[in-house]
């Protein structure tokens, strides 16, 4: 389950000086216990029982002017800095499952019953609200090849609520939960994790019942501009060269699919030549496709 961080003793901070101080003090966002150490700091944020509703009512006030410029999240979130390329701040709403967002919206709205992992590190902590529950998993993702269907060896840990006042990291690529609605409204305060490398990094949904993996939910818009680039304009050359040598398995999947897309009447000879790929993913891919 997410690792658990002494939330320490000190008192309640501005956001102003989280912010200052976690700009004054970097770490490097891959490193768990650096990463890690901001923990404290996301607590004593925490202990500030009165700067969201002031945020909130500010928004208001603007009618949420800061948040449709910066915030590109759904309206679970509240956004309290934006990415800087090293992390983000943010507090999330969630509902209960009979409150009226949840009935109206329905649960998907609000990523409950969705088993996920994450391919960053992030703090979280019950800031208001008796906290979300989680069934909570761990797997190992070294070695995966990262195909659906494939089997991901999740170990059930617990069932476990984000209580006011406790501070998490969840770790990435390693702890799987499903998020389950809070027995009444709840929040919860974040420092997310941001890694150039990120993007390219794989982020999965779980089959929890075959206990395999379900699909890959990471695209770039690199990858979405590649599907359509074949289709429009002169864009088979680019995706016939990312298809064999891309750095990233999954645009070479990406640039495969959009050729054969493209060009159905050469799609067996593309799909058999990308099974040669050294890379499991991409070979594996190309062989199911491939499968009658």
């Amino acid at each position: 389950m997410p690792r658990l961080i002494d939330p320490g003793q000190g008192g309640a901070i501005e956001l102003v000086e989280l912010v200052e101080t976690l700009d004054a003090y970097p770490v490097d966002a891959r490193d768990e216990d650096a990463f890690a150490s901001w923990g404290p700091l996301l607590a004593r944020l925490g202990r500030n029982s009165d700067f969201l509703a002031d945020l909130a009512i500010a928004e208001l006030k603007t009618r949420c002017a800061a948040q449709h410029a910066g915030n590109g999240y759904g309206a679970q979130v509240f956004l309290l800095r934006p990415p800087n390329g090293r992390y983000v701040l943010r507090a999330n709403f969630w509902p209960a499952r009979a409150d009226s967002a949840t009935r109206r919206s329905g649960p998907a709205a609000f990523f409950y019953d969705l088993p996920h992992d994450h391919n960053f590190h992030f703090l979280t902590y019950g800031y208001l609200g008796p906290g979300y529950w989680s069934d909570y998993y761990e797997y190992d993702a070294a070695p995966l090849t990262g195909l659906p269907g494939e089997h991901a060896g999740l170990r059930f840990v617990e069932r476990a609520r984000l209580e006011p006042g406790r501070l998490m990291l969840y770790r990435m690529r390693r702890d799987v939960h499903v998020q389950l609605p809070p027995d009444s409204m709840s929040v919860s305060l974040n420092i997310l994790a941001a890694d150039p490398a990120q993007p390219w990094l794989d982020q999965y949904r779980f089959d929890i019942g075959r206990g395999t993996i379900a699909e890959g939910l990471t695209v770039t818009a690199a990858e979405a501009l590649v599907a359509i680039a074949v289709h429009v304009g002169n864009g088979l050359d680019l995706a016939e060269h990312f298809a064999l040598r891309h750095p990233c398995a999954r645009m070479r999947v990406t640039a495969l699919d959009a050729l054969v897309s493209a060009l159905p009447g050469e799609a067996p000879m593309l799909l058999s030549r990308a099974t040669d790929d050294p890379d499991r993913f991409v070979a594996g891919h190309a062989r199911a496709r491939l499968a009658p």
